[in-house]
């Protein structure tokens, strides 16, 4: 059966423990990528090293490396990967994926993805569920399925393309606006929870802590636009998660903090009233399917 070209983007930076993890998954796909950029941010660890002794062995793996200011922000991550893509810009291909260098999956990964969109024409944005592992056990993050988590971002090309620039915040929250642009423009987003892709460490644990991480996710939210209304009800609707009851504070603490400081966000007016304007929506029980998840 002939499958259609797919070319990869990596970001990277420092993951000497995890990128070999993610290169294996790739290079045991039963259909390999027609080419895979891995664009490095300054990686002061052995994490080139690691790239280049496969990109010796297979021809479609290319190491690049990101020039400019070497701090670390989630900025960067889409600096990265503009950096792929004047890379690719020439590449002949029907699909366009983003692939974190800290995860895994199996070795139908891709295989299935491009099956799910023949199946599915509007399907434009696509990726499987991604469980962060915490000491040896996979941990679920609550995530609406309509959402693909940026760690696994993959893109009916012509999708992609109308999406012009991504959208670099420091903050982060990249991949959630992809989301929210592909469905305005007419495409549908899926997770699929079938498609298990491990993260192998805890979520933006660049960040510190989990009481940090969680405060940061909670400025995330205002930089990204989340209407106050939805963000209470999404904090209170989490206070079981870890950590318990004090994680709701902390997160809706920092998204508080930023209001009151009226912090400048780094988005459209535009791209913010769409996500407004979903968030609503899916708050609102008659207008929301059933098989929907709210949050």
């Amino acid at each position: 059966m002939n499958f259609p070209c797919y070319i990869l983007i990596t970001p990277v930076k420092n993951e000497e423990a995890t990128i070999e993890a993610t290169i294996q998954s790739v290079v045991r796909q039963t259909i390999l990528p027609e080419k895979w950029v891995i664009v490095s941010d300054q990686s002061t660890d052995s994490t080139d090293e690691i790239i280049k002794r496969y990109e010796s062995r297979y021809e479609f793996i290319r190491l690049a490396h990101l020039d400019g200011k070497s701090e670390r922000d989630f900025a960067s991550v889409v600096f990265a990967m503009e950096a792929g893509l004047k890379i690719i810009e020439n590449t002949n291909y029907e699909f366009i994926g983003f692939v974190d260098a800290d995860v895994r999956f199996q070795p139908e990964y891709f295989e299935l993805l491009i099956k799910r969109f023949a199946e599915d024409p509007r399907l434009g944005l696509v990726g499987g569920l991604v469980l962060d592992i915490v000491n040896g056990k996979g941990r679920r993050n609550r995530q609406y399925l309509k959402d693909v988590s940026g760690a696994t971002q993959f893109f009916r090309r012509e999708c992609f393309e109308l999406l012009g620039r991504l959208v670099p915040i420091s903050e982060g929250g990249w991949d959630a606006i992809t989301c929210v642009q592909t469905r305005s423009n007419g495409y549908k987003t899926k997770t699929f929870p079938d498609l298990i892709v491990e993260h192998l460490k805890p979520r933006n644990i660049s960040q510190g802590n989990i009481v940090q991480r969680t405060w940061q996710m909670g400025i995330r939210d205002y930089a990204l636009g989340s209407h106050p209304i939805f963000e209470v009800v999404k904090c209170l609707s989490r206070f079981l998660e870890s950590p318990i009851i004090i994680g709701t504070v902390i997160r809706l603490g920092g998204f508080i903090w930023c209001t009151v400081m009226r912090k400048k966000r780094n988005i459209s007016l535009d791209i913010m009233r769409e996500i407004r304007e979903e968030q609503m929506e899916r708050l609102i029980p008659r207008k929301r399917k059933k098989t929907d998840p709210v949050f």
